[in-house]
């Protein structure tokens, strides 16, 4: 059976003096997928009087009972996304992994969606989005599809092309042994970068251009797992490097036509250098801390950037630390917060839960904010937390 031709809904601002007012309720934004972003942005959807509806293949996602509708469906099933798009006004998305395709078959039918699927199709594709960064003067590690561009020198870092995620999909080669037990999907490789720092700039640009970001920050991840654990806000470099970042990154979103927020990640090089290592068009762990930490949170920012609003101050209010609650290792099952008391007693801190009701080993299950006068201090209180709290499950860990 032939599908109708999806028709993008009219709505239509009310013009005052170069401002513009919102019917509100009335707005309804589509997120195709329901994790922890999507219910943050949700959170503040509501906040703003905007209807959120989002897809997420499990019936009870992170952001079920605060959307204002979940509607169950694969991500990459054209029909499900379908669905979502008749029942909204704009569209937006929380995760990379989607049906780039289609949704650029409904943005050429007229529906807006933001950012651009063909932000986002450039993007899924990291080598292809080092290529496009490349191809814009910007600075990048040097990277190939072909290992032998580098001429037998290791280490070197093996990528996966599609669909890695949180360290998955990301190999460290030390030698042509190494080779054997790659990926098996497409991959290229990138120079090895002796870093001082991994350091992020989260921005976000509107739909006429503006762009708004905020104070640089700094990632610390772990060793083994290559997820990140703290975030401290505002990153511990120099002034110099932070206005260089701040730049780099802005171009680098225009570059990409970015619409919405984007979290721009980066190294600090061993020689005070700074490199694009992956850009991520949506709103990011490492900017978890705005929620408290400063005027506008970034979901409130991807909100007003995506349905064309007026973007936010991204003034800081207060230095900051963000710790991600990952499920211990060996845990399974319920979840069950250690220490939960313990940590709602320090001053400054900020507890948010997920509300995943399974727990396994690394998994994120929410995070918490310390906010303190100085950056040191909350650092101190950040160690306290990383002590005394820490996600277990009933049947394990």
């Amino acid at each position: 059976m032939t599908r109708p031709i999806l028709k993008a809904r009219k709505f239509i601002p009310i013009i005052q003096e170069m401002n513009y007012d919102i019917p509100i309720p009335g707005l309804r934004l589509g997120i195709l997928g329901g994790g922890q972003l999507g219910r943050m942005i949700a959170i503040e959807a509501r906040r703003m009087g905007v209807r959120t509806l989002c897809l997420d293949p499990s019936p009870r996602p992170p952001a079920f009972g605060v959307a204002d509708e979940c509607i169950v469906g694969d991500l990459y099933d054209p029909a499900a996304i379908e669905n979502l798009a008749q029942k909204s006004d704009v569209l937006t998305f929380e995760i990379e992994h989607v049906n780039s395709q289609f949704l650029k078959v409904l943005e050429d039918r007229g529906f807006p969606i933001y950012p651009s699927p063909r932000t986002l199709e450039i993007i899924q594709d990291k080598y292809t989005q080092k290529s496009t960064l490349a191809e814009a003067n910007l600075p990048v590690p040097r990277f190939s599809p072909s290992v032998e561009a580098f001429d037998g020198v290791f280490p070197l870092v093996q990528k996966a092309r599609i669909g890695g995620y949180d360290g998955r999909g990301v190999k460290i080669v030390r030698s042509v042994e190494d080779l054997r037990d790659g990926p098996e999907v497409s991959t290229f490789f990138e120079e090895y970068i002796p870093f001082q720092k991994e350091i992020a700039v989260l921005l976000a640009r509107g739909r006429d251009g503006e762009v708004r970001s905020w104070p640089v920050i700094e990632m610390v991840f772990d060793p083994e797992t290559q997820i990140c654990n703290q975030v401290c806000a505002p990153a511990r470099i120099s002034e110099s490097l932070s206005v260089e970042a701040q730049k780099i990154s802005i171009e680098g979103v225009r570059a990409l036509n970015g619409v919405g927020v984007f979290a721009v990640e980066l190294f600090v090089t061993e020689d005070s250098r700074v490199l694009i290592n992956e850009i991520a068009p949506r709103p990011h762990n490492s900017g978890h801390w705005t929620i408290e930490g400063s005027l506008t949170s970034q979901f409130n920012q991807h909100l007003r950037a995506v349905c064309g609003f007026p973007l936010g101050s991204t003034e800081q209010t207060m230095p900051a630390v963000m710790i991600n609650l990952l499920g211990s290792s060996g845990s399974r099952g319920t979840p069950i917060i250690r220490g939960y008391r313990q940590a709602l007693s320090l001053p400054g801190l900020a507890m948010h839960w997920y509300e995943k009701s399974q727990v396994s080993t690394q998994r994120k299950m929410g995070h918490v904010t310390i906010l303190r006068p100085t950056l040191e201090e909350a650092l101190e209180l950040a160690a306290k937390v990383g002590r005394t709290l820490w996600i277990d499950g009933i049947n394990g860990g």
